[in-house]
């Protein structure tokens, strides 16, 4: 009867009055019967038991199971029996053994799984019977299917060296059950038993041992299980290659026949290349040092050596020696003989070699023959004393200005004219009521053209076109006048009470034509300007100080400065005596910079542009960047052309802009290389009205071709009332030590007239070459042969002998009012000399901030911050960009050096498209990302 109870409801009940021998307990405590009516001796055995099963979405699954002997099998799921009526059974018969073989199905669905809350995950469990008693199967758990989509980790990109070592760490989704994962590589499996540099097995992490250049690709971990398949983020994976310097070429031969030189050897960054974002060759890509050739040296003779005594023959030798110098290296012996012989016995040895004494009354008469002619000879000299002391006599008396001592002077012969001192009374004085110093005396002995600021003012027009004191003139048949100051030469002329006053005020343009009593310039008022400065305050957002009209500027790029701090920062041009030396053939190709204060630090390299004169070719100059030291000595900080890490040096056809990081004085000098090499000048014509009113000076300047410098002529032209009478051009003045032609051409005949021998003026190569201490001019002086003569038309012809040539033609009214005014300068470079903030830049600082964020970061295809260098002509010493933070704002910085004149943003914007047009990150830039104003002023600019 208790048992009866337990088995209510159950399955069990139809068996209810079969006989059972004992009782057995299941787990729940539940009676089982023992044995049910079999074939004797056997217990059941399962052939097939249940598995575990999942259940996928809502489709239900089906537990299978097996027995013999078995009179019948029943499901107990959690403990619990299944219902015969969701059981399905089978039966036959195992014709081997001749046993009776049942199998049951049931199904298990969804809902059932899911609403089951127990400890431990639903199952299902077979139990069988036969005569003998029960078996029990293994428990089958059903659990429901699913595959969450997030990773738990997705793998990360990276960025390895070749060789190096590759994980990529990769956690599936949580899932039942658990989700199996397979690695792609560019969406194609990797089969890790093929290749045996990676490893997939450990915990689903892909490792590649030794990474190699074709293992840079996008990874991909995919998960799966019976329910979905899950895809990771990609990773991208860069093998890099930084870059090796392969072997140093052999020394090339010295760059000259003889003498100085220099010889290179160069190595390239090929070995490997830098590839994938790999780091640049860190060092110089070309070393230099210096040779010296020995020049072949030709022989010299040396002196003649004393006579030797009289042979009996009546002959004595003489001999002189090859050695004043030696020939060297190759050079020419002497040309010549090296022994003279001779009779010397003046011709009286007899043919048949009598003794002297015999010929004794011959001798006498040969003696008395020397006398006379000596005494010959001492009259010419007394004619020739008298005949100086005469021509001296009638210079001193003659009150012609100039007197010509040989009248071959104009007929192609190149003789001496001597101008002397014009007495009292001539009108030709600078002021005829004083009286004249007669022992003044200044010789020129160069050409006419000026290079000091003291003899700018003495050679006015009085005192350089009138006769001066004791001038020495050459004179050539082709009328050209080689005239030329010493560099100061001394002024003993005594000062007059009326003089210029001291200042700035003093201007040859404020006399009045009319005024006939000139002033004499008193030396002590001369002004002197020693330097141009300009100063600003600066803070963290940086700005661009601009020395006006001058080409030079300095960009302190955004957050150079640290925040809640500002300088005041000046920069100065020195316009007085170079404090740089040249170095033997080195020239001084800029002006003298000055920036600081000294002691500030700046985080970010700053950029500061200084023009330059030199027409740039590496063939031709070697150009370096100098910097003097707080001893006053100047040091080289780098060539142009070599690497360097500390700055950086972009040279420019016209400027040099610098990224320096430390503030002080610096300058551009060249050694040229070769003859070929150039330098560009300036050439100008000024003119102005002279005190006599039918004159009219014209002044022709030749200053190295930097804004600074015709700043400085312009200036002075200002002082002195002149006008410029046609645009400045470009004269490409060449090292091949041939001088300077400067002459005026087609003069109206009979307007005007150019004063005698002034006509073409020539200047010695080494005055032009190095010029840069004080602007080189030229002055003319035209004459009207009437007042009513007010237009002037001529052509001014500067050439190089054997070199370039440049014409100015002159088309002017000498008066002021109908005179047509040419501008120097551009007007917007002195509009605003100090820009703070975000106004002085051209590209807005989110957009910046944009770019930097996309090129900082190495790519795979190479399209990153060495690119951008590349589309902005940046294609030397990358490894000082290497070296920064952040590149690419290092680059954007000398961008806007560059381009601080430029309009619009055209450059940049045509290099980022051509980079973006396959760069995701720049399609990305929208307006909710900017200001208003930047996205405004980009979209005007084509950025």
């Amino acid at each position: 009867g208790e048992e009866a109870l337990l088995l209510e409801g159950s399955p069990l009940l139809s068996w209810a009055g079969l006989c059972c021998t004992r009782n057995e307990r299941t787990d729940n405590g539940e009676a089982l019967p023992e044995s049910i009516p079999s074939a004797p001796g056997t217990l059941p055995h399962f052939i097939e038991e249940p598995d575990d099963a999942y259940i996928i979405k809502s489709n239900p699954i089906a537990l299978r199971c097996k027995a013999r002997p078995a009179m019948q099998i029943f499901f107990k799921c959690n403990g619990e029996w299944v219902h015969q009526n969701e059981h399905v059974s089978e039966e036959s018969l195992d014709e081997s053994s001749g046993l009776k073989v049942r199998e049951v199905f049931i199904n298990v669905t969804r809902q059932q799984v899911e609403d089951f809350h127990g400890p431990e995950d639903y199952w299902c469990q077979c139990v069988a019977w036969s005569h003998l008693g029960t078996s029990k199967s293994r428990k089958a758990s059903v659990r429901i299917a699913y595959l969450r989509k997030n990773f738990e980790q997705d793998p990360q990109g990276r960025e390895v060296p070749i060789e190096g070592m590759i994980v990529l760490h990769c956690r599936p989704p949580e899932g039942v059950p658990a989700a199996e994962v397979e690695w792609l590589k560019n969406e194609e499996p990797i089969d890790s038993e093929q290749d045996e540099n990676i490893d997939t097995r450990a915990d689903h992490n892909l490792i590649i041992r030794q990474a190699r250049l074709s293992d840079s690709g996008n990874y991909t971990c995919m998960a799966a299980n019976i329910v979905a398949k899950r895809r990771s983020l990609s990773a991208t994976v860069v093998v890099y290659v930084n870059g090796g310097w392969s072997s140093w070429t052999e020394w090339s031969a010295c760059n000259v026949r003889c003498g100085r030189g220099w010889q290179k050897r160069s190595r390239t960054c090929t070995n490997p290349a830098p590839l994938n974002g790999g780091a640049f060759c860190e060092g110089m890509s070309v070393q230099k040092i210096t040779c010296t050739s020995l020049c072949p040296v030709d022989g010299s003779w040396e002196v003649w050596s004393e006579w030797s005594v009289c042979s009996p023959e009546c002959e004595h030798l003489r001999i002189r020696e090859c050695t004043a110098p030696p020939p060297r290296n190759g050079g020419k012996f002497c040309e010549g003989l090296s022994q003279e012989s001779e009779n010397c016995t003046d011709g009286l040895c007899i043919l048949d070699k009598k003794p002297l004494h015999e010929i004794k009354p011959q001798s006498i008469e040969n003696a008395s023959d020397i006398a006379l002619y000596s005494g010959l000879g001492a009259a010419v000299v007394a004619v020739a004393v008298l005949v100086i002391g005469v021509t001296l006599y009638r210079r001193s008396q003659s009150d012609y200005g100039v007197d010509v001592i040989d009248s071959s002077a104009l007929t192609g012969g190149f003789q001496t004219f001597n101008f002397k001192t014009v007495r009292q009374g001539n009108s030709l004085l600078l002021n005829s009521a004083m009286q004249p110093d007669l022992t003044v005396s200044r010789t020129y002995s160069g050409p006419i053209c000026l290079q000091d600021p003291l003899d700018k003012e003495l050679m006015t027009e009085s005192s350089l076109f009138n006769p001066l004191s004791d001038i020495k003139v050459k004179v050539q048949s082709s009328f050209m006048v080689s005239l030329g100051v010493s560099e100061r030469a001394e002024y003993h002329g005594k000062n007059h009470s009326r003089t210029f006053p001291h200042g700035n005020n003093h201007s040859f343009s404020t006399m009045h034509p009319r005024n006939k009593t000139p002033y004499i310039q008193n030396l002590s008022s001369l002004p002197t300007r020693t330097e141009l400065r300009t100063t600003g305050v600066f803070g963290h957002l940086g700005g661009r100080l601009v020395m006006p009209n001058t080409g030079v500027s300095l960009l302190i790029p955004h957050g150079a400065i640290p925040e809640e701090n500002s300088w005041e920062i000046y920069m100065s041009i020195n316009q007085g005596e170079p404090s740089l030396q040249s170095d033997g053939s080195e020239v001084l190709l800029s002006p003298e910079v000055t920036c600081g204060p000294p002691d500030m630090i700046v985080t970010t390299p700053f950029a500061l542009t200084i023009p330059h004169c030199a027409d740039v070719s590496s063939e031709h100059w070697n150009i370096h960047l100098k910097k003097r030291t707080q001893q006053g000595k100047w040091e080289e900080v780098m060539s142009v052309e070599d690497e360097s890490t500390s700055c950086y040096c972009l040279l420019d056809p016209f400027a040099c802009h610098v990224l320096l990081d430390s503030f002080g004085t610096y300058a551009l000098t060249g050694e040229p290389i070769t003859d070929c090499a150039v330098k560009q000048l300036k050439v100008a014509v000024f003119g102005c009205m002279s005190c006599n009113s039918l004159d009219y000076n014209l002044r022709v300047y030749c200053v190295d071709n930097t804004p600074c410098a015709f700043q400085e002529v312009v200036s002075d032209e200002r002082h002195q009332g002149g006008q410029l009478l046609e645009e400045p051009k470009l004269l490409h003045f060449k090292g091949n030590t041939f001088s300077l032609q400067i002459s005026v051409l087609d003069i109206p005949p009979f307007l005007w007239r150019i004063k005698p021998f002034t006509a073409c003026q020539e200047v010695p190569f080494s005055r032009v070459w190095c010029s840069n201490r004080q602007p080189l001019h030229c002055a003319f002086s035209l004459e009207r042969y009437t007042p009513t003569t007010t237009q002037l038309s001529c052509k001014i012809c500067i050439r190089q002998l054997k070199g370039h040539e440049q014409i100015l033609q002159v088309q002017t009214s000498i008066l002021e009012s109908e005179r047509e005014t040419i501008t120097f300068f551009a007007q917007e470079d002195s509009t605003f000399p100090a820009q703070t903030g975000p106004k002085a830049f051209k590209i807005p600082y989110s957009i910046r901030q944009r770019i930097c964020a996309t090129f900082d970061t190495p790519n795979a295809k190479g399209k990153d911050w060495q690119m951008l260098a590349q589309k902005n002509s940046i294609n030397r010493n990358l490894s000082y960009f290497a070296t920064q933070s952040s590149p690419s704002a290092v680059i954007l910085n000398l961008w806007e050096a560059r381009h601080q004149h430029d309009g619009d943003l055209d450059s940049l914007a045509c290099a980022l498209e051509e980079i973006g047009r396959t760069h995701t990150k720049l399609s990305n830039i929208s307006e909710s990302q900017l200001d208003e104003a930047d996205f405004n002023y980009s979209r005007q600019n084509g950025l």
